[in-house]
């Protein structure tokens, strides 16, 4: 990515926190203190993270389950405020603009969800569940609602004919087609698809992912995919983000970081996918559970699973650095370099 470029989206030190803090002068405080109520539990999902998503990109963010990369998603998105931070798109702040211009800007970002069962109302048509985010901003009207809900339906793989349907009435392929289409409704720039073919078979999963990249090149989409499945992300995007109990630990090009992965993390992972060229091998899985965000260690979160932690590590955070060319990565060993 081109360091001049205005990016789509640019999140800067944006942290998440579920749960406040009690205030020391607060009753509750004093109630904890005399043990008559039990604390109140603060997490701590996303920690001072930086992205850029330049226009047209497909960027992959991958991590274990609890690392925090759907709630980042989901302030991508818009869905969930930052707790700290802040975000730009088109290289505007949202802190400054007024709440119209806010709610413009956020149509520019949708988001297709994991589960198409539970995303979608069951008590709606498809045609309103498709078309109502477009009749309300005016991207179409009542005279042309139907012909309108027909296109986007035809453009995510579906009949027209279908659209008086409810969603249980569908196949799980077919209602993640109907939630792009809903997405595409409202002309958006960039898809937010948070695991959005892990629910599906595998041969549906294949069709939904050619689906997106046809729309990319038909459309100009931009993506941010969320998922667990490293084969996915190689095959599909442009660059990759690696994080680690609500850290990014590292960013590079898909070629770049599959041949040359630099943190140890992203190292065990790569280390655990099958490959055709190797046969025979052993899988072991990273040693050591992903530690609690109500309880992240000190330091490096990664040091207690990490064969090459230091006294270093578990007490001071690494900074993300570049180690090549538009290669990041947070890591003490790289000081030795």
């Amino acid at each position: 990515m081109r360091t001049d470029q205005v990016p789509l989206i640019e999140l800067r030190q944006v942290s998440k926190t579920f749960g406040k803090p009690v205030d020391q002068h607060s009753v509750r405080h004093w109630l904890q203190r005399l043990h008559l109520t039990r604390p109140r539990p603060v997490t701590q999902a996303v920690d001072r993270v930086d992205l850029r998503i330049a226009r047209g990109e497909v960027v992959g963010l991958v991590g274990e389950s609890g690392c925090g990369k759907s709630t980042l998603g989901r302030m991508v998105a818009g869905l969930l405020p930052v707790s700290s931070g802040s975000a730009w798109v088109d290289g505007q702040s949202l802190d400054n603009m007024t709440a119209d211009e806010r709610q413009a800007v956020r149509l520019k970002v949708q988001m297709i969800f994991q589960d198409p069962s539970s995303s979608l109302n069951p008590r709606l048509r498809v045609d309103r569940i498709v078309g109502e985010g477009a009749l309300l901003h005016g991207l179409t009207d009542k005279q042309g609602f139907d012909d309108y809900v027909s296109a986007q339906l035809q453009r995510a793989g579906l009949s027209p004919q279908l659209r008086q349907r409810y969603p249980h009435q569908f196949s799980g392929g077919q209602r993640q087609r109907i939630g792009i289409a809903r997405a595409l409704a409202v002309q958006p720039q960039l898809l937010v698809c948070d695991e959005s073919v892990a629910a599906l078979d595998v041969s549906i999963q294949a069709q939904i992912l050619n689906l997106f990249m046809d729309l990319r090149d038909e459309l100009g989409l931009t993506y941010l995919f969320i998922s667990h499945d490293l084969g996915v992300v190689e095959h599909l995007c442009d660059r990759v983000v690696v994080m680690y109990l609500g850290r990014v630990v590292e960013s590079a090009s898909v070629d770049d970081l599959f041949a040359r992965a630099n943190h140890p993390y992203t190292q065990a992972l790569l280390a655990q996918i099958p490959r055709f060229d190797v046969r025979s091998t052993r899988y072991d899985a990273i040693k050591g559970e992903i530690p609690s965000p109500l309880n992240p260690p000190a330091g490096c979160h990664f040091h207690p699973r990490c064969p090459h932690a230091s006294a270093r590590c578990r007490n001071e955070a690494p900074a993300l650095r570049e180690v090549s060319p538009n290669h990041l990565s947070a890591c003490h060993l790289n000081d030795h370099f």
